[in-house]
């Protein structure tokens, strides 16, 4: 392909002879693959189950790569929350992360939400998920991938960093910062990435970059640990933005990434001299992937520790006597679950959100969308199923090879062949595909008509 002429002619300078074999691609299409939600099940598990090719990526244990004509959105796994379109190199910053069952985990520019579905997966439900994006548009997205992959442990945010550092200081245990990026790893899957570039657009994107990353560092804990990544070849925006960040910030230590298992060192001469640039990681085009700069970043233990703000508790709402009687016949481990109010909606707030001084925040969506009171009915919400589906106590169990689960997915009402008159969840090789009801051995189908698949 050909590449910007001023992208070209830096990289040739800082490159020399290393430039062919360096911006090499290993085939002419982007590397396609998909990311395995192990909320839902384990990549051994998909290994053998599957019924399309997938060969285990070498960037993240739970990514597979995938034929270039492979389209998962349509299959029945993606509406299950099964797995995420994600091309596979981008899976590595969210694994380096090294996030824990019960840590605090925040995502500061988390849309459309592949990394972030990778931090939830990992946190398994323990802990808490702050799930951030700037952009109303891309925040609406980030919601929707992540109520299709079953979390229910995220606050999801639509803030500006800057506002969410000043409301919570040092409450994080990890924090990723997938930045905002000139995009020259992306020439090739994305024509715009090289039709808009130029070193205005590399300047601006370090300098908000840099902008973010002390939002971040202002957000960790003490012994926290940050991942800053890009889809960038740009020095300002890589190399030479950590090293300025680390000489602001003394309390920070850079990681070592070289046993990693992929991609090459960074590089010296795109950076000061004297920063260990061997300790970040590129993945380049011949090295299987589009392109990624990742650096990881801990902060000392005895770092300064900001005092938390002082947090309102929550109002309590009183569970109405309809959601009690739906739990209790349908969701019975969910009758104790505290709830909150979100307009005319009943939400399940996120574990440990009740510490978070989120009152001036705008806040997308802070746990699992219970469903609402119609008539003196309790109506569940499509969330619901999704997290709790396979928990539910009246289901209608289908397979990949059942023609009522693409039925189903165009939005049509099917036979019921194991759920009984009420509410049902209705479920693919066991994985939720939404909510439905059972009357007269039919299922009405309550799959939200903007998701069905409609060809």
């Amino acid at each position: 392909m050909e590449f910007p002429k001023d992208f070209t002619a830096r990289e040739k300078t800082l490159l020399g002879d290393r430039f062919e074999e360096l911006y090499t691609y290993a085939t002419a299409q982007p590397a396609r693959g998909v990311t395995v939600n192990t909320l839902r099940c384990t990549p051994d598990w998909f290994a053998a189950h599957t019924d399309f090719a997938a060969e285990p990526s070498k960037f993240c244990r739970t990514a597979f790569t995938t034929a270039a004509d492979f389209r998962p959105g349509r299959h029945p796994w993606h509406h299950a929350g099964l797995l995420y379109a994600q091309e596979p190199s981008a899976s590595a910053p969210a694994a380096l992360l090294d996030v824990r069952p019960g840590m605090r985990v925040a995502d500061l520019c988390a849309a459309p939400g592949g990394k972030t579905s990778q931090l939830a997966a990992a946190l398994q439900g323990q802990g808490l998920l702050l799930a951030n994006e700037f952009v109303a548009a891309r925040a609406e997205i980030l919601r929707q991938n992540l109520e299709r992959m079953g979390v229910t442990n995220a606050v999801i945010t639509n803030e500006d960093t800057a506002s969410l550092a000043k409301a919570l200081p040092g409450q994080f245990d990890r924090v990723l910062v997938d930045a905002p990026c000139s995009g020259e790893g992306m020439f090739r899957k994305e024509a715009v990435a090289a039709a808009q570039h130029s070193d205005a657009l590399v300047a601006h994107c370090a300098e908000l970059g840099a902008e973010i990353l002390e939002n971040a560092a202002a957000l960790l804990a003490p012994g926290g640990v940050l991942v800053y990544s890009t889809c960038t070849f740009a020095p300002a925006e890589d190399e030479a933005q950590i090293a300025a960040f680390l000489a602001r910030h003394p309390e920070f230590t850079l990681c070592d990434l070289s046993g990693c298992g992929f991609g090459r060192p960074g590089e010296e001469n795109r950076a000061p001299a004297g920063f260990a640039a061997g300790c970040c990681r590129r993945i380049w085009p011949a090295d299987g992937g589009e392109g990624h700069f990742m650096a990881k970043l801990q902060k000392a233990a005895d770092a300064e520790a900001p005092s938390p703000p002082k947090v309102k508790p929550p109002k309590a709402v009183k569970p109405p006597a309809e959601w009690l009687e739906f739990a209790k016949a349908y969701f019975p481990a969910l009758v104790s679950r505290p709830l909150a109010g979100a307009g005319e909606w009943l939400l399940l707030p996120a574990p440990g959100s009740e510490g978070l001084n989120t009152a001036k925040l705008r806040i997308v969506r802070g746990g699992v969308l219970a469903g609402s009171v119609l008539k003196k009915r309790f109506q569940p919400a499509h969330a619901l199923f999704m997290a709790y589906g396979a928990d539910c106590t009246n289901r209608e169990e289908l397979t990949l090879a059942d023609p009522r689960t693409a039925a189903w997915l165009r939005g049509e009402e099917i036979d019921a062949a194991t759920a009984q008159n009420g509410w049902c969840a209705v479920l693919v090789d066991g994985f939720p595909l939404g909510g439905g009801k059972v009357s007269g051995g039919r299922i009405k189908n309550h799959y939200p008509k903007g998701l069905r698949n409609l060809q």
